[in-house]
């Protein structure tokens, strides 16, 4: 559990890690340089608790920095993140476990996905499976038709660790490279409640934002790097193609809000991205489609997407 001021509602998550039925658990708490209570609240349990441990960071390096220094010192055969604001089910690690004991060659196991919009909560939807293909789970996470939030072997964890060149997003690619790196990937009952909020990074208006597209470039060189079919490569491009789109529509909705550093920093992003996007690997579904034509000039290229996310605007479906 990587944390950074999360003293509000911390104790949720430690409990629900404390009240496990599975009871042989290494519980590692990743202070990252909080400013409010969290490291008073986190060094309370491994107090009480000899099962939790906490590692204080001496500066804010971001959540993948924090979860990698916790996967630095885990002992376990098995290894599933917890973010300082979710919970876990009682049975959740007991499930995930039987799950890997039940298949010799399963290597990722997802968790019920539950999620928490203050008074109402709704399953993550996912097609019906028992056990996927690693390349067929990676396949179906380019757009999320499974989650990313699992339990995995410590082996696979540590030999694909968060990408760090980004503060935001790396656990995309790592949940792709886990899932690619997998025999079998399985499912349980162990529910994971996933706290949901308009106060999310990933949700906040930020040059940070533009950290996907980043993310993407590195994703791509890691999936080369593996070997990976050119035809899942290819694959991949669409979805970069996807997030280029939806990166755009956030400047052209957001760019007020933005300075104008980080308005040039987050124009100079996607122009590297669509230099980098192998445009011609894009299915004719997805480049022949109104606001998605690769065109021949970055030039071009924008002069289509402000007139498609104006136009956009009249009908007020910017959002």
């Amino acid at each position: 559990m990587a944390a950074y001021n999360a003293g509000e509602f911390i104790a949720r998550g430690l409990d629900s890690l404390a009240r496990q039925t599975h009871t042989d658990i290494e519980v590692i708490c990743i202070d990252d340089a909080s400013t409010d209570n969290t490291p008073d609240i986190l060094d309370g349990y491994a107090a009480r608790d000899c099962r939790f441990h906490t590692i204080h960071l001496p500066e804010n390096g971001g959540q993948a920095h924090a979860r990698n220094a916790g996967l630095a010192v885990a002992t376990g055969e098995y290894v599933c993140m917890l973010d300082a604001d979710d919970w876990l089910s009682p049975n959740a690690i007991e499930l995930a476990v039987a799950e890997f004991h039940k298949c010799g060659d399963t290597d990722c196991v997802l968790f019920d996905v539950v999620m928490e919009h203050g008074t109402r909560s709704e399953h993550y939807p996912m097609p019906d499976f028992t056990t996927l293909p690693g390349e067929e789970a990676f396949r179906l996470s380019l757009t999320w038709r499974i989650h990313g939030i699992y339990m995995t072997r410590a082996e696979i964890h540590k030999r694909y660790p968060y990408d760090e060149s980004c503060r935001l997003y790396s656990d995309d690619n790592t949940t792709r490279l886990h899932y690619l790196a997998s025999r079998k990937v399985g499912r349980c009952g162990g529910q994971y409640h996933y706290l949901q909020h308009g106060q999310s990074a990933t949700h906040a208006v930020s040059a940070k934002r533009f950290d996907r597209l980043r993310a993407d470039v590195s994703m791509k060189k890691q999936m080369e790097t593996m070997g990976v079919d050119n035809e899942v490569i290819a694959g991949y491009e669409s979805q970069r193609w996807l997030n280029l789109i939806d990166a755009y529509m956030f400047y052209h909705c957001h760019g007020k809000e933005l300075t104008p550093n980080e308005r040039a920093f987050g124009m100079a992003e996607m122009e590297k991205a669509w230099r980098d996007i192998d445009r011609a690997a894009l299915p004719t579904s997805l480049s022949r489609k109104p606001g998605h034509w690769p065109m021949p000039t970055w030039r071009l290229f924008l002069m289509q997407e402000w007139a498609y996310f104006t136009l956009r605007d009249a009908f007020g479906r910017n959002r």
